[in-house]
């Protein structure tokens, strides 16, 4: 029996988004689900009125404050807990930045059903295209010393070894076999670290052509001297994804394949940071306290949210 959106509740994590933005994800989401459920993390009151107040909520979705910023990782797990107790199939992760096109969670189920006939599923995860740049993102395969960046054929899907957390839909059983989210990680590299463990576990991590969302990476887009250009993150964001990706090369779960390109990479990335994205010193300040502590071992959630 073909699977319908009657089988998927969506959980779209939030912390501060912008009202305008959100509205929109919320409504899209809306139209193409079972059921849409809100995992606030703490977002601040702003002039005594928290952000559901000024949104109008599209009928029928749900919002479950949390009293403090768990991070998305902790927020992944309740968002399967509350598919669990809805009685549902899949859970479809959302940021609060991700738009979905009409149709996509359909085409996310189609492409579901017909891997699940081939074996165990780990995800489906749609075609996401930038919001600033306007750029389609590839699918990745691992490799050395490159990545292998893959577009799925028009109508097709193909294999992937990683999906962005964002317009996943993740069966529950995937959770099941693969395990729960890793909460310490707080928030960068949740969805790769998963990814790590699902593929390791056989399950198939599936990227899907005609599944279109509108994705927003970082906080800024800057143009480089020459032509290109480079998605450039806060002080604190910078200092998170270092620290997480260079827990993530020593632990023995991690592809070697996948540690060994991403070494040089995070080096030419520290590079860049410095040379062309403002502001520099600081820059250089958050990769290197997050690369000493990531080959430390610390976990939770950043200096600045430490209590």
């Amino acid at each position: 029996m073909p699977s319908t959106a009657a089988d998927v509740v969506a959980v779209a994590v939030t912390y501060r988004p912008d009202d305008g933005a959100i509205a929109d994800v919320l409504e899209r989401a809306a139209a193409q689900v079972g059921t849409l459920v809100v995992l606030d993390n703490d977002s601040p009151e702003v002039d005594g009125a928290h952000w559901s107040a000024r949104v109008a909520l599209p009928a029928g979705v749900e919002l479950e404050r949390s009293r403090a910023n768990v991070g998305l990782g902790a927020a992944y797990n309740r968002a399967a807990a509350i598919a669990r107790e809805r009685g549902a199939r899949f859970v479809l992760l959302l940021d609060q930045d991700s738009q979905l096109d009409a149709g996509c969670v359909d085409a996310l189920l189609l492409h579901a059903d017909r891997r699940e006939a081939r074996g165990p599923l780990g995800a489906v995860g749609p075609t996401f295209i930038d919001a600033r740049s306007g750029e389609r993102a590839p699918f990745v395969r691992f490799g050395f010393p490159l990545n292998h960046k893959l577009h799925a054929p028009a109508g097709g899907d193909v294999d992937a070894d990683f999906l962005i957390s964002s317009g996943s839909l993740i069966p529950l059983t995937a959770l099941e076999q693969a395990g729960s989210f890793d909460e310490g990680l707080f928030i960068d590299s949740v969805d790769m670290e998963w990814c790590f463990r699902a593929k390791a576990a056989g399950l198939q991590l599936v990227g899907v052509a005609d599944a279109r969302m509108l994705h927003t990476i970082g906080d800024e887009l800057v143009r480089l001297p020459g032509g290109g250009s480079m998605f450039v993150h806060s002080p604190l964001r910078l200092y998170m994804m270092t620290r997480n990706r260079v827990a993530l090369w020593r632990r023995p779960g991690t592809p070697r394949v996948w540690t060994a390109q991403d070494v040089p990479r995070m080096l030419f990335k520290l590079g860049r940071m410095t040379a062309f994205a403002a502001p520099r010193i600081p820059n250089a300040r958050a990769m290197l306290r997050g690369m000493r502590d990531g080959w430390g071992g610390r976990q939770g959630p950043p200096p600045s949210q430490r209590r």
